[in-house]
């Protein structure tokens, strides 16, 4: 898991993954412009990056207060037993509730990190119980008030030169349209 070994990444790589990190909802002749290339070879590309791993899924972000959710919650979680079965029940029940949309095992004070939203608290209740029934023994919950930073790209850098270099007009531009894109206001969560 920890030992998975990057692919190597040029500088049309990582420009294609910085502006499809602040929108991925751009055609591939859109991006092929970009980044200089033709719309075949930008769609190589962009599939062998999915192939690869580095593009995981392209997704929507939503705003969860819009959507129906104002409780947007944090829960800490800490198992009463750490074996394999243990573990297993309590990470079925994590996948099985679909109020809990991240959920990270973590080191440290507790087992387990989890992103909830609920409707009401009647909801979290249910979820919090259903946690505690399937071994969670202490869940503490962390109400979020506000998004200080939203989900922003990962600060990517080549890892090898570039077959074709960008010229300096181009890649400037694309990378004013990526920084753009990423400080525009929207709530996400």
């Amino acid at each position: 898991m920890y030992c998975k070994m990057a692919i190597e990444l040029d500088e049309v790589d990582v420009l294609l993954l910085t502006v499809l990190q602040a929108d991925a909802d751009r055609t591939n002749v859109e991006l092929a412009r970009l980044v200089e290339l033709s719309p075949a070879a930008t769609l190589h590309r962009v599939r062998r990056l999915k192939e690869s791993g580095v593009i995981r899924i392209i997704s929507a972000r939503l705003d969860a207060d819009a959507a129906g959710f104002p409780l947007q919650m944090y829960v800490t979680a800490t198992l009463g037993r750490h074996d394999p079965r243990s573990t297993r029940i309590f990470e079925d029940q994590i996948r099985a509730l679909p109020q809990i949309i991240a959920a990270d095992n973590v080191a440290g004070e507790m087992d387990y990190m989890l992103t909830v939203v609920a409707r009401d608290v009647a909801e979290l209740q249910q979820v919090l119980a259903a946690l505690a029934t399937r071994g969670g023994q202490r869940l503490v919950t962390y109400l979020r008030l506000e998004e200080v930073k939203p989900p922003c790209g990962l600060p990517l850098v080549p890892t090898m030169p570039a077959a074709g270099r960008l010229s300096r007009p181009r890649r400037a531009q694309a990378q004013a349209v990526a920084a753009n894109r990423s400080r525009s206001p929207e709530t996400s969560t």
